[in-house]
C-alpha cells in the first residue's frame, strides 16, 4: 500500500523504530540511520524492529554524517525521530533545517511528554506517561497497586501508532498542498486520547472513577480465572446474550444470583464462586468447553503458545525468522497484490552503508 513512500528513521528506542517498522511492513522504503556516535543501550547486531528496512551507519556529530542525512531527506517523504526535544535542533537537523532542504518533508517526532510543556525535556518511560495521562488508572483490582502493562500501552499504542496515524494524515495534506509539516506525537496525548471510550462510558453511567466499580474492571464476567494447572482463562461476556451463553455452558443459568448480571453487590461473591469452579480443571478442559460458544471466553496464552493456537496458526500470525519469534505485519488487505502478511528480512547494523552513501552526492 505504501510502495514508493520514502522514510528516513533516526535510530532511537521504542516507539520510533516500531512506527518505522510498521511503515516498512506496509510497503514503504525505510532507511534507518544507525548512529555510530550514540550507541543505543542493549544494542545488538540485529533488531526485530528493523525488519524490512535498509541500514546506514553514520556519525551525526560530524559534518559528513549530518550532510549525509540532509542528502537522504532531499528525496524523502517522511523522517522519524524520537529524541528529547531540542536534540535534533542542536545537531542542525531540526524541522527548520530539513524543511529548508525539502519543504514537503513530513517531520515525525515521538516523545513521552511532547515537544512543549513543563515536562517536555524530562526523562520518563512508558509507565510514567500512562500514569500521568490517566491510562493506568484501571490497571489492577481495587486496593492493589496499578500494574505495569508489559505490552507497552504507552510507547506502542499511545506513541508509535499515533505517530503512524499522524504522518499518514500529513501525507494526505502534502499531496494536496505540497507543504510539509511537523507531527508531534506525545505518548501522554495518545494514551489520554485512548481513554475517550472510557470517558464516554463514564458519561452514560457504565464506568466509575472508583476502581472495581465499573463494568469492565469489577464484574465477575470481566476478569481472568486461574485453572487447576496454573494457567488462566479470560472471561468478558458483557452483553446479556453472551452472558447467558456463559452461564449455560457452566450450568448456572438457573442460579438466582448469577442471573443478576448487573448487580454490583454480588460481583465479589460471584467472582469467588467462579474462581472455585475454574480451579477444578486445567486450561485445556475450559478451552474445549468454550471453543464453539459465544460465551466470550478464551485462554490466556504467551506468544510462544499463541503461535500453536488453531486460529492464530490458520491466519499465520506468528512466524520464526532471523532468529526471532515475530508477529506478521498488520493490518491486512484483501487485494493480494498489496498483501503484507509475510515478514521481511532484518538487516545488520550498517549493512547498506556503502550502497547508500555511494548513491549520495554529499559535498
Amino acid at each position: 500500500m505504501l510502495g514508493g513512500l520514502r522514510v528516513i528513521e533516526i535510530e532511537g528506542i521504542g516507539p520510533g523504530p516500531f512506527a518505522a517498522m510498521m511503515l516498512a511492513d506496509l510497503g514503504a522504503d525505510v532507511t534507518v540511520v544507525h548512529r555510530e556516535d550514540v550507541p543505543v543501550e542493549g544494542m545488538t547486531d540485529k533488531s526485530l524492529l528493523d525488519r524490512g528496512k535498509k541500514s546506514v551507519l553514520l556519525n551525526l556529530k560530524t559534518d559528513e554524517g549530518k550532510a549525509s542525512v540532509r542528502e537522504l531527506i532531499r528525496t524523502a517523504d517522511i523522517i522519524i525521530e524520537g529524541m528529547r526535544p531540542g536534540t535534533m535542533e542542536k545537531l542542525g537537523l531540526g524541522p527548520d533545517d530539513l524543511h529548508a532542504v525539502n519543504p514537503a518533508l513530513i517531520y515525525g517526532r515521538v516523545t513521552g511528554w511532547g515537544q512543549n510543556g513543563p515536562r517536555a525535556k524530562a526523562a520518563g518511560h512508558d509507565l510514567n506517561y500512562i500514569a500521568l495521562s490517566g491510562a493506568l488508572w484501571y490497571a489492577s483490582p481495587p486496593g492493589q497497586a496499578p500494574f505495569t502493562p508489559p505490552t507497552l500501552l504507552g510507547d506502542i499504542a499511545g506513541g508509535a501508532l499515533y505517530l503512524v496515524a499522524g504522518v499518514l494524515s500529513a501525507l494526505y495534506r502534502v499531496g494536496r498542498t505540497g507543504e510539509g509539516t511537523v507531527v508531534d506525537a506525545a505518548i501522554v496525548d495518545g494514551s489520554a486520547h485512548m481513554m475517550n471510550l472510557i470517558m464516554y462510558m463514564s458519561g452514560i453511567g457504565v464506568f466509575s472513577e472508583t476502581r472495581g466499580k465499573s463494568m469492565l474492571d469489577g464484574p465477575h464476567w470481566s476478569r481472568c480465572y486461574q485453572c487447576s494447572d496454573g494457567n488462566w482463562m479470560s472471561v468478558q461476556c458483557l452483553e446479556p446474550q453472551f452472558y447467558k451463553a456463559f452461564l449455560i455452558q457452566l450450568g448456572l443459568n438457573s442460579d438466582p444470583d448469577f442471573r443478576q448480571q448487573r448487580n454490583p453487590k454480588l460481583w465479589k461473591t460471584l467472582s469467588g464462586r467462579l474462581e472455585e469452579i475454574f480451579s477444578k480443571h486445567p486450561q485445556q478442559y475450559w478451552k474445549t468447553m468454550f471453543e464453539q460458544s459465544d460465551a466470550c471466553v478464551s485462554p490466556v496464552l504467551s506468544p510462544e503458545h499463541s503461535q500453536h493456537d488453531a486460529h492464530m496458526d490458520a491466519r499465520g500470525v506468528w512466524t520464526t525468522a532471523d532468529g526471532f519469534l515475530q508477529a506478521a505485519p498488520a493490518p491486512r488487505f484483501l487485494d493480494k497484490a498489496y498483501s503484507c502478511a509475510a515478514s521481511k528480512a532484518i538487516p545488520k547494523r550498517g549493512q547498506h552503508t556503502d550502497e547508500i552513501l555511494s548513491a549520495l552526492k554529499v559535498d
